[in-house]
C-alpha cells in the first residue's frame, strides 16, 4: 500500500473503528469557518509562532501550517523537528511557544512545564496517532514476521543472525540468509523511542532487560537521527531493521513486519489493523490534559499493537498575551475536523471523535 492510498483506505477503515464525524479526501481546500468543525479552527492571528520537538507528527505539522498560512494571511508557524527530548527542553526553557512530544512529560519535566507557564500547569492535546513500523532490509524475504519476544531479542543485541532458530519459528516457510543483523535505532532523545520501548518493556518483558525511555540503552546498533534518518539508513543498509513513524516507511518503500499481537495472530500493518489499537486508547489525564494511554497488549482480533500518540505540550494558562489567539487558532484548526482529515492521506490516523472533542475545548480553554 502506498501513501497517496491512505485517504481512501483509511477513511472506510477508520470511520468504523473510531465512529468519527469526517474523514479527508486527497489534495484537501481550505474550507469556510462553518465547515471546519471548530470555533478556533476559524479565527486568524497575525504573528509568528516557533515550536519544535516529535519528527514523527512532522509530515502532519507542516500539512496544517501549510493549510493555516493559506488560510490566515500574515501568519508564520516554524516547527523544527528535532525530536520530543529537545521539544520539551525547548519548551521549558521558553523557546517553544509549544512542543510536539511522542510521550507525556516525565515526572521531573512536569514541575518545569509548569514553572515556564507560570499561572497554569503544562497539558497535553492529543493531536497525532501514529503506528510505530518495524521495517527491514532483506531482499527475498516478503511479510517477514516477528513475535514480540524475537522482536525483543533482535534489538537487545541477543539474537544477531537472520536465520536464528527464533526467526526461522516465527517465519517456517521463509528463505532466511545467514547474514548479520543490523539494528537502527533513533540517536537523540525521541517519543518515538520512548513508545517502542514501552510496548517491548509491556509485551517482552523477560527478553527486554533495558527499560522504557526517550534514550535508546541497548546496545550495538546504529542510531540515526529523526524518524526519516532510520528509514534513510535501513533503505541504504541490506540486512538491516529500524522502528519508525508509518509514514516515513511508506515513503521510503520499506518492507515492514508483521508483529504478533495479544490475541497470538501476526498482523500487517494497515489503517484498519492500527485503527483497532487506537480504538482502546483510554484518556488518563484530568480535565483539559489529555494524556492517552494504548493497550499494547490488546487481545483484539486483527489488531496491530504498535501505536503511539503524539501530543502537542502547551500552557493552559500563562500563555503570551500577543501569541494566544494565534496558538489557539492554530491548535484548533489541527485539532477540526479539516485538520485531522487530512491526516489519513500521510499516514496518519485521525482522533477518535470523542477525543477529538475534548481537544477543541481544552483549546478554547487556553489563557
Amino acid at each position: 500500500m502506498k501513501l497517496q492510498r491512505h485517504g481512501t483506505i483509511a477513511c472506510l477503515a477508520l470511520t468504523a473503528a473510531l465512529a468519527l464525524s469526517a474523514c479527508g479526501s486527497d489534495n484537501q481546500e481550505p474550507t469556510s469557518p462553518s465547515a471546519s468543525g471548530s470555533t478556533a479552527a476559524s479565527e486568524c492571528a497575525s504573528g509568528t509562532l516557533n515550536a519544535q520537538g516529535s519528527s514523527a507528527q512532522k509530515n502532519a505539522v507542516d500539512e496544517w501550517r501549510k493549510a493555516y498560512q493559506q488560510r490566515c494571511s500574515g501568519t508564520t508557524i516554524n516547527y523544527e523537528g528535532s525530536g520530543s527530548g529537545a521539544g520539551v527542553q525547548a519548551f521549558i526553557s521558553g523557546t517553544a511557544d509549544f512542543a510536539g512530544s511522542d510521550s507525556a512529560l516525565k515526572e521531573d519535566e512536569q514541575p518545569k512545564a509548569d514553572a515556564r507557564c507560570a499561572t497554569g500547569p503544562a497539558i497535553h492535546l492529543p493531536m497525532v496517532i501514529g503506528p510505530i513500523a518495524v521495517a527491514y532490509n532483506l531482499p527475498g524475504v516478503d511479510g517477514l514476521q516477528l513475535k514480540p519476544g524475537t522482536l525483543a531479542k533482535i534489538f537487545a543485541g541477543k539474537i544477531t543472525k537472520w536465520d536464528d532458530p527464533a526467526i526461522k519459528a516465527d517465519n517456517p516457510s521463509a528463505t532466511l540468509p545467514s547474514s548479520t543483523i543490523q539494528t537502527v535505532h533513533r540517536s537523540e532523545e525521541s517519543g518515538t523511542t520512548d513508545n517502542f520501548t514501552s510496548y517491548l518493556s509491556k509485551v517482552a518483558e523477560a527478553d527486554w532487560t533495558f527499560g522504557k525511555g526517550k534514550a535508546w540503552k541497548a546496545p550495538g546498533g546504529t542510531g540515526s537521527r529523526g524518524s526519516d534518518g532510520v528509514a534513510t539508513s535501513v533503505k541504504s543498509t541490506e540486512g538491516s531493521i529500524g522502528y519508525m513513524e508509518w509514514s516515513y516507511a511508506e515513503n521510503g518503500g520499506l518492507s515492514m513486519a508483521k508483529i504478533q499481537n495479544g490475541a497470538g495472530e501476526f498482523t500487517e500493518l494497515t489503517a484498519e489493523s492500527a485503527g483497532k489499537t487506537i480504538a482502546g486508547a483510554k484518556v488518563e489525564g484530568t480535565g483539559d490534559d489529555l494524556k492517552m494511554t494504548i493497550d499494547y497488549a490488546t487481545t483484539t482480533p486483527g489488531a496491530y499493537p504498535i501505536v503511539l500518540v503524539t501530543y502537542e505540550i502547551v500552557c493552559s494558562k500563562g500563555n503570551p498575551a500577543d501569541k494566544l489567539e494565534l496558538i489557539k487558532g492554530f491548535l484548533g484548526y489541527a485539532a477540526s475536523a479539516e485538520g485531522q482529515g487530512s491526516l489519513t492521506d500521510l499516514g496518519y490516523a485521525p482522533l477518535p471523535a470523542e477525543v477529538q472533542t475534548k481537544v477543541q475545548a481544552a483549546v478554547e480553554n487556553l489563557s
